[in-house]
Formats: structure tokens, sequence, C-alpha cells
């Protein structure tokens, strides 16, 4: 058997070593990135944080913003996965049952995320963009978005553009802030944010929704069988 040659192995040390700096480099730039976002961050900080050299960036990933993509796109890839599963996790169901078993996983993901990395670095790109926005929102805001409006326009029985289905996807949405780690919420929350609570909170959340789908749709419903009514005549009105 033949022995390895050496330079075969001092490739492989290279190989290795390139890839744990790079992973130090991304683990510190995500750090850095969601605590003070894109602009506020230098490759210097990054680099003597991920004890590289500063040119590793460049060999990696070409530049800051480049490095900033890789960063972003680990929360993108969070967020896709997330709405991908409770796709998959709710195929077949009716459509309360799907949205239940959505708040249900992004509620759990949410508390099992300690630190917020991954929200804090969304909430900085949507506040002060990036070129990097359009991935943000292509991959992974806009079909959580679409799955949402699907879900809420067939419980409601309407057109998924139906005004009612938009601001109620929007209040899906915002009612996620509550339990997003952020320095206004952890002063005023209660002890219901630890991933023990998830499943306490996203029963909460999901029979408080449904409440109110159901309340806008059937409010809805009467409206339009109003419309339909047929007007009596003048001389009924009159006896």
């Amino acid at each position: 058997m033949s022995r390895p040659l050496r330079g075969d192995i001092r490739h492989r040390k290279r190989s290795q070593t390139d890839r744990e700096t790079r992973e130090r480099l991304l683990q510190s730039a995500k750090q850095l990135f969601a605590d003070r976002g894109f602009r506020n961050v230098t490759v210097r900080e990054i680099c003597r944080d991920a004890h590289a050299n500063v040119a590793a960036v460049n060999y990696h990933f070409g530049d800051k913003l480049g490095l900033y993509r890789a960063v972003l796109q680990s929360a993108i890839d969070r967020m896709h996965e997330t709405t991908d599963q409770a796709r998959e996790s709710g195929k077949g169901q009716p459509p309360e049952s799907q949205l239940r078993t959505f708040i249900s996983i992004f509620i759990r993901r949410l508390l099992d995320d300690q630190t917020g990395t991954v929200y804090r670095l969304v909430t900085r790109e949507m506040l002060d963009p990036t070129p990097a926005l359009d991935a943000l929102i292509e991959q992974g805001v806009r079909p959580r978005m679409e799955f949402l409006r699907e879900l809420i326009a067939r419980m409601i029985g309407s057109d998924e553009n139906d005004p009612r289905v938009l601001r109620s996807v929007a209040s899906v949405s915002t009612q996620f802030a509550a339990y997003m780690p952020n320095p206004i919420a952890d002063r005023l929350a209660d002890s219901e944010r630890t991933p023990a609570d998830a499943d306490a909170i996203a029963g909460h959340l999901a029979d408080f929704t449904i409440a109110g789908i159901r309340a806008i749709g059937s409010r809805g419903r009467t409206r339009a069988a109003k419309r339909h009514e047929p007007r009596k005549n003048t001389e009924q009105q009159r006896t």
C-alpha cells in the first residue's frame, strides 16, 4: 500500500485549516452583524474576533459584503426551512390545522434560538437594508407570506388578494414580535420565554389567531348576505 505524498498531506492540512478559518469568520461575523449591523462592523474587528488574518475575508468571501451575504444566508435558510417544515407537516390537513402547525414550529424554533441571532440579523436588515435585502425577501419572506395568504384565504373563503387576508397575514406575523429577543421585549416579558413554554405560547397564539380569522370571515359573509337580500318595495315598507 503506497504512502500518501507529502504534498497531499500538506494540501489536506491546508484545506482543513481553511475550513476552520472560514467557519470562525462566519461565527464571529454573525454575532457582530447581529449586534451592530452591517455598516457598524469592520473587517478588522471580525478578523480580530475570529483570530484570522485580515486578508482571510477577501480570500474566502471576496469582500465584507460577500461575508455578510453568507451570514445572512444562514438566517434566510432557517426561515425557509421553517416554512417548508410547516408546509410538509400540515400537508393534507384543513387550513386551520396547517396554521396551527406553522405557529407551533415557528415558536419552537424561535425559542430554541436563545441568543436571537437569526431574528436580530433579519430585523437589522429590514431596518437598514443592504444589497442583500432582495435575497431575504425572495427566499425567506415571500414564500412565508404566500403560504400564510393561501391558508387564511381558504379559512375565510376568499381570494388571496382580499384586503382581509392581507391584513390577517400582517396580524399573524406581528404577533411573534413579542417573543423575539430584543431589549424592550426582554424588559416587558414575563417568564414565558423559554423552549419549555413553546407549546403553551403556540397554543395561545393559534387559538387567538384562528378565532380572529373566523370572526373576520363570518362578518364578511354576513355583510355579503345582507347585500344580496331582496329589497322590500315601498308598499311593503309602508305596511
